[in-house]
């Protein structure tokens, strides 16, 4: 959708977030003078006030929304909201920042990233490695800037990390990449179907799709895209014996990689492929990984306090991306800190895979402890278990139950909406508590255009 078709339309913006505040923004750049409404909590947007705005602190029902032609609503919002779907029915047209980034800039080379895990970090990846070949690129979308803040830059290469909440609207990829595909988000999409259906979303909008080869599910799924490739196999990019490899050729050592664990040297061969994809030199900008710094909140090493090493992967929502994060640790020497919001899912693969291997103590908090505890007692998980309703006492138990020169590792597998506003919020109260400087932590380098 063009920002043109909503001249003389009776448009609205759901959401008074970043995303939202870049729509109103782009709006009044587009339609200057246009009268806009904006539904949102109340309190949060009192310095918007003005006199196209006319703005209202509660959230709307089907009535409300049905009024207007049009209604540009943030990724947060379900698309599967019952007054949303009446109102979709009475006739509202719902659409987003992205779909309206994607309808003004229909030329633009585009490489959308998305993935259950790893999706930020292949993101980043790729944006990194591009600039270190001289190419502007821009690092936008869901890893933290709105598309529509960038809606008059120019870049030869856009890097866009996608949420599930997103797939569905953009579009045309010259190059679409799925990192992975387990179960997140049913709170949103309202069953794992669902949230399959609409992350593979991704594959209708992509000439060419690059999937994680080593993911069954995935390849089957997405087998009939006409040009299908994948990362991960033997005869490409993949990891091997503690290695980065071409084909036969060994080109890279993981060891070097600033990023611990097998799953990031294998997010390093997704960005590589796709570099290759997009028609640059892979191999010449391998140096470049060396100096890539991690996320943060993304198995972010914090330092050394107590006689132990603390690690903050608070971006970690998923029972499979703290498995993946306890893998890229010593397990024996590791107290893991475990659970948060309640989404519902199923954490008894989780539990069967610590049953051989477990981590030296368990520390389990949040709204779904009770979910988590029961899965890892059915499993027989042999280790330590604590159970604490809150981060901050989980904390504490950890720094307790933590061997001399341990690592206590913040990966909760959950959301963190019980007690925080975000997994940011969540892991900077990690750090603080752990006894580091919280505002140090700093924020993701490279978004924008460079």
């Amino acid at each position: 959708m063009k920002f043109a078709v909503l001249e003389g339309q009776r448009v609205a913006v759901w959401g008074a977030g970043r995303e939202g505040r870049a729509a109103l923004a782009a709006l009044r750049q587009r339609l200057p003078g246009q009268a806009l409404t904006l539904f949102c909590r109340e309190g949060e947007a009192d310095d918007l006030a003005a006199t196209d705005l006319t703005v209202c602190g509660e959230a709307p029902d089907a009535r409300a929304l049905s009024v207007f032609d049009v209604v540009i609503k943030s990724p947060g919002i379900s698309a599967y909201k019952p007054e949303l779907l009446a109102a979709q029915a009475q006739g509202t047209t719902f659409t987003s920042g992205t779909a309206l980034w994607f309808g003004e800039r229909p030329d633009a080379r585009v490489v959308g990233v998305t993935g259950t895990k790893g999706k930020s970090t292949v993101s980043a990846l790729l944006a990194h490695l591009a600039r270190s070949l001289g190419v502007r690129t821009a690092l936008a979308g869901n890893i933290g800037l709105p598309l529509l803040e960038l809606l008059d830059g120019e870049a030869a290469l856009w890097v866009m990390e996608l949420s599930s909440f997103q797939t569905g609207e953009a579009g045309p990829l010259e190059l679409g990449v799925i990192t992975s595909l387990y179960e997140e988000h049913l709170d949103w999409h309202g069953s794992r179907e669902r949230y399959v259906a609409d992350k593979l979303k991704l594959a209708d909008a992509a000439r060419t799709l690059l999937v994680n080869g080593t993911q069954p599910d995935l390849l089957a799924r997405t087998a009939v895209h006409p040009q299908r490739i994948v990362f991960g196999a033997v005869d490409g990019w993949h990891v091997a014996d503690g290695g980065l490899y071409r084909g036969a050729s060994r080109l890279f050592e993981v060891a070097d990689l600033p990023l611990p664990g097998v799953h990031n040297a294998l997010n390093a061969c997704a960005a590589l492929t796709a570099l290759e994809q997009m028609g640059l030199d892979a191999e010449a900008a391998l140096p470049a990984l060396r100096t890539f710094h991690a996320l943060p909140h993304r198995l972010q090493p914090l330092g050394e306090r107590d006689g132990h090493r603390w690690i903050n992967d608070s971006i970690s929502t998923t029972p499979q991306a703290a498995l993946a994060a306890l893998d890229s640790l010593p397990r024996a020497r590791t107290v893991l800190i475990l659970g948060g919001h309640d989404r519902g899912l199923d954490w008894r693969g989780f539990a069967e895979a610590l049953r051989e291997r477990p981590p030296h103590a368990l520390v389990v908090q949040g709204a779904n402890r009770a979910r988590v505890l029961d899965a890892l007692r059915t499993a027989g998980c042999a280790t330590t278990l604590i159970e604490t309703d809150t981060l901050d006492a989980a904390i504490a138990r950890a720094r307790e139950a933590a061997p001399p020169e341990g690592v206590v590792l913040l990966s909760p597998g959950a959301p963190s909406f019980d007690q925080f506003r975000d997994y940011t919020e969540r892991g900077r109260r990690f750090a603080a508590r752990a006894g580091f400087d919280a505002a140090r932590i700093a924020s993701i380098e490279g978004l924008g255009i460079a």
